[in-house]
């Protein structure tokens, strides 16, 4: 069975991603920083599922839980999708770049940019062996279009944005899509923008996006869930 990491799969998601693929019959490696909450997704999902789900809470930033979870896969046969998920806004509310505490500006870098590097590199050797590895990278509109507001998440989606266009250069092998999911019914949009959390797309109604790209493999790049799903933005 194919092997997948998924990052912040807790809730939001990466919970309904977990889903996704378990329902397709992939084996789960799964993180998150509430142990309890991961554990109650994780077992949700083996019940449903029926798959192999290794549940290992703990935080993205640490290399050491990192490397926990790349021999988790690798436990479980190999590594066939990795998907950045886990991430933080910084400081919630949002505020303007001019207020903006740097030391949150830092964790965001951290949690949004940097430990995904640190996770692609631990995994590369994994994916490279694998018949059809790939990295999924979750992107944001923020990324490209300038919000008052988003500018600190923003960039470090950014960041990211060009990480993995990088990264699609440099291992040509790979697939490396990173998706801007659109605004969904999630806590960090809720936290973001409350007003707009309770019109948007439930996660489980974007996860078949994710499955579109399993499916059909396009070439490495940016891709919108809304547009993968068919759905028209105004």
């Amino acid at each position: 069975m194919p092997v997948a990491i998924i990052t912040g799969a807790s809730k939001g998601l990466g919970r309904a991603l977990a889903h996704a693929l378990a329902g397709r019959g992939w084996d789960l490696v799964l993180d998150a920083r509430t142990a309890k909450a991961l554990q109650e997704g994780a077992d949700a999902v083996r019940a449903e599922h029926g798959t192999r789900v290794v549940a290992l809470p703990g935080d993205v930033t640490d290399a050491a839980h990192r490397r926990e979870l790349v021999a988790a896969a690798r436990e479980l046969g190999g590594l066939d999708l990795l998907v950045n998920n886990a991430g933080i806004l910084g400081v919630e509310p949002l505020v303007p770049l001019a207020g903006h505490p740097l030391d949150r500006f830092r964790a965001a870098l951290e949690a949004n940019l940097v430990a995904p590097l640190g996770l692609i590199q631990e995994a590369l050797p994994l994916l490279r062996a694998a018949p059809s590895g790939a990295v999924v990278d979750i992107s944001s509109d923020a990324a490209v279009e300038a919000y008052r507001t988003w500018g600190a998440y923003g960039a470090t989606k950014a960041g990211l944005d060009l990480l993995s266009a990088v990264l699609a250069v440099e291992e040509p092998e790979l697939r490396v899509w990173w998706v801007d999911p659109g605004s969904m019914r999630t806590d960090m949009l809720a936290a973001a923008e409350p007003d707009e959390a309770p019109g948007a797309p439930r996660p489980e109604e974007v996860a078949p996006a994710f499955l579109r790209l399993l499916d059909e493999r396009p070439a490495s790049g940016r891709y919108a869930a809304p547009a993968l799903l068919g759905v028209v933005v105004e």
